[in-house]
């Protein structure tokens, strides 16, 4: 399914979906193709699904245009350090 039949069949709320497709440039994944598993009506629980993808899992809000994903190789961690 393209993005824009996403978007046009859930306007204006956000989406689980399994990226089926997409390429890649200049550090940007560009989602090509996806499957929707579900609509999300709240919020919060679009923010938690976020932070637990995994695979080719992605949550997006349909307002969006395009679906990117910046890459990065090394991501950096921040941890809290102790006050000792």
């Amino acid at each position: 399914m393209q993005w824009q039949e996403v978007r046009s069949i859930y306007p204006d709320q956000y989406v689980l979906l399994e990226i089926l497709d997409s390429h890649t440039k200049d550090n940007i994944q560009f989602i090509d193709n996806v499957a929707l598993v579900r609509a999300i009506q709240d919020p919060d629980e679009a923010t938690r699904l976020l932070l637990n993808c995994k695979n080719n899992n992605i949550v997006y809000h349909t307002g969006q245009e395009n679906i990117t994903v910046e890459l990065r190789n090394h991501p950096l961690y921040r941890r809290r350090q102790d006050a000792n």
